[in-house]
């Protein structure tokens, strides 16, 4: 008796974070990237966080912008529910076969949050169960370039003092979820230069195995009643 064979199960897409400081040209290698995934046929759609079109977002917005003052823990939990927002149509994408270039995530709000003294498992604990990046390029950028590029001190963080503390915190988020997801990006370098090392990663992270299966959750060895 003759079997059919069953059908090749479709590939879901890869989540890839964009994090690092300011000014070391995030959003525009991740609209570079999005455009370029595109053009090769991998459908792909861009997000960032804050994500300032949300309800939570126009809160965050006037915060940033120095229009409103917040309690740390008030305006951490309130970047938390924004990304904690669009979680579930980052999954669907995903599960539906779409690549998500992200600027800024998780990392990004525990990095700025506990340099203010606020307690790092505390911090954490808001964001366990999120959708987990495949990848995550950390973009580095020196103090004096970024000083050098337009719009340095416009937002409440860009300080040299602040972002020196929120390279330490995300050396040590790096190392909370691997090097096989986290990787370095020297963002010093030219426009293209860094593009080309970039695409050079993501086709590795789309080449992985990991996109036959499930999404995982952040920080999931966190989850249920274990202790953090």
């Amino acid at each position: 008796m003759a079997t059919t064979a069953a059908a090749p199960s479709r590939r879901r897409g890869a989540f890839i974070v964009f994090e690092g400081l300011d000014r070391s040209g995030k959003s525009t290698q991740v609209q570079r990237l999005v455009d370029a995934l595109n053009a090769r046929g991998v459908q792909t759609k861009g997000a960032r966080f804050p994500d300032r079109t949300l309800s939570t977002g126009k809160m965050i917005d006037s915060y940033l912008s120095q229009k409103a003052d917040l309690d740390d823990r008030a305006i951490h939990l309130l970047f938390s529910a924004n990304r904690w927002e669009r979680a579930s149509q980052i999954l669907e994408d995903l599960r539906n076969g779409v690549t998500v270039v992200c600027d800024r995530y998780a990392f990004s709000g525990i990095a700025f949050s506990a340099i203010k003294g606020l307690s790092w498992n505390w911090c954490r604990a808001p964001d366990v169960g999120l959708p987990q990046p495949d990848l995550v390029l950390f973009l580095r950028v020196s103090p004096e370039v970024a000083q050098q590029r337009g719009g340095f001190g416009q937002e409440r963080y860009e300080t040299s003092e602040v972002q020196a503390k929120v390279e330490k915190a995300f050396t040590k988020l790096g190392q909370s979820v691997g090097k096989d997801v986290w990787t370095e990006i020297d963002a010093d370098k030219g426009v293209d230069e860094v593009h080309e090392e970039i695409v050079r990663r993501v086709e590795q992270a789309l080449g992985s195995e990991a996109l036959d299966g499930e999404v995982k959750k952040l920080w999931e060895d966190a989850l249920g009643d274990e202790k953090d």
